[in-house]
């Protein structure tokens, strides 16, 4: 069934909140398109405010920026206080067995987030890309050893010790024991996130 939301809602301004999240995340077309299972033609129409797409796609589409059906379709509300129920946080189990959650709500050109990850004995979660100058990591150790590498440095830390960094540089988390590791970082990144050079 087709989503008759054409004379009721903006396509234009539909396709421009897309657009702005798809950035905000630092995806491509391609990459978001992947990650919603809809074509890139699709996609590409969408955000130029030229397709009313069903509510199928455009299901998938929120799914593959992780923000719910009803904020896509109406746009950002404004308001000064935003609730992140626990039933509505993000679990990504990701490659090599660890998990993420995204703690933090999702708030359109914000690109601030506060993520608790868990990594199983002998795990490495892999390094992420440099963002831009004036980025900022804060780290906080749970419980377990966390291998934190910074460039060229490599940090190691236990339960209730934290760390902050500047993210202008490829860092990357590793848990080296035997035991679980879980801990939490809190990012304000300056500008959308490149994609990670590896999982």
């Amino acid at each position: 069934m087709y989503c008759y939301y054409s004379a009721m809602f903006d396509l234009v301004g539909l396709g421009r909140r897309v657009q702005q999240l798809r950035a905000d995340r630092g995806l491509t077309l391609q990459g978001l398109a992947q990650a919603a299972s809809v074509s890139v033609s699709m996609l590409s129409s969408v955000e130029r405010g030229q397709k009313a797409a069903t509510v199928v796609v455009l299901a998938r589409i929120a799914s593959g920026l992780s923000v719910p059906l009803a904020q896509l379709v109406a746009g950002p509300v404004d308001r000064r206080l935003v609730v992140r129920r626990a039933a509505e946080q993000d679990v990504i189990d990701e490659p090599g067995g660890w998990t993420r959650v995204v703690l933090t709500p999702v708030v359109p050109g914000v690109n601030f987030e506060w993520i608790r990850s868990t990594l199983p004995p002998r795990c490495d979660a892999g390094r992420y890309p440099a963002y831009a100058a004036g980025s900022h990591e804060y780290v906080v150790v749970e419980s377990g050893h966390l291998r934190l590498t910074v460039g060229e440095d490599v940090v190691d830390l236990q339960a209730g010790d934290s760390v902050y960094f500047a993210a202008d540089v490829v860092h990357g988390y590793a848990n080296a024991a035997t035991e679980p590791c879980t801990y939490y970082v809190a990012a304000l990144i300056m500008r959308p996130r490149a994609p990670r050079s590896s999982r």
